[in-house]
């Protein structure tokens, strides 16, 4: 990697840390300490500087801190979770993470409900245009976390009982869920570098078959 020279008053260095290091933690949550009010919504407060489309800010967010209410979205989340992955297996460690944190996620001092507010139905065919008008702005919100000492983790689990869910939130017909976005302060601090495909296994340059990548897509996996 070339090293960074960083723009004015950024250090790039300190860019790169966050952007390799922001991990989807699910074990390594402290569950006791509380998380102030003023600290999600800085984070919210950032992540509302995402791009998004035409500008229109469809975004909306629920934060869920209320313990009971907590208990109510967690048991959905379980039933959700269990339905689609059963018992998760001993040696699949990352879905026994998951299921660690479906069995746990009422623990987890804030939730964040990332929502997009339409005024027409979601397109029945590709939804991209739809969704990069939100998903950037839940990013911002795990790096803004990250820079706080918080851990995050974007979920879709929920999704699997989306009405139910939309019911008990009291959700109009015409707001969407997208993640939900587990919260906390971390165990520990020391984050590295996710394991990653090198970027010559996915990196296509002016084509899928350009003559530099020919042959690319028949490579087996490693």
């Amino acid at each position: 990697m070339s090293r960074p020279t960083g723009g004015p008053g950024l250090d790039a260095d300190a860019c790169d840390t966050l952007l390799s290091t922001t991990r989807s933690v699910r074990r390594a949550l402290d569950l006791e300490r509380p998380v102030p009010r003023a600290v999600v919504e800085d984070c919210l407060r950032l992540a509302l500087q995402a791009p998004n489309g035409a500008n229109r800010q469809d975004w909306r967010w629920i934060l869920i801190s209320d313990p009971k209410r907590r208990e109510q979205v967690a048991e959905i989340y379980r039933k959700a979770f269990h339905a689609r992955f059963g018992d998760p297996p001993a040696d699949n460690r990352l879905l026994r993470d998951a299921g660690e944190l479906a069995d746990r996620l009422h623990r987890v001092p804030v939730l964040v409900l990332a929502c997009l507010q339409t005024a027409k139905p979601l397109p029945a065919g590709n939804q991209a245009g739809v969704w990069t008008s939100l998903l950037p702005a839940v990013w911002n919100y795990a790096l803004a976390a990250r820079s706080r000492g918080l851990g995050t983790t974007l979920t879709t689990v929920h999704l699997g009982l989306e009405a139910e869910l939309a019911d008990l939130l009291d959700l109009p017909e015409h707001v969407h869920q997208g993640p939900l976005i587990p919260t906390a302060y971390t165990l520990r601090t020391a984050f590295g570098p996710g394991r990653r495909r090198p970027l010559e296994e996915v990196l296509h340059v002016d084509g899928w078959q350009y003559p530099e990548n020919a042959g690319a897509a028949e490579e087996p996996s490693r």
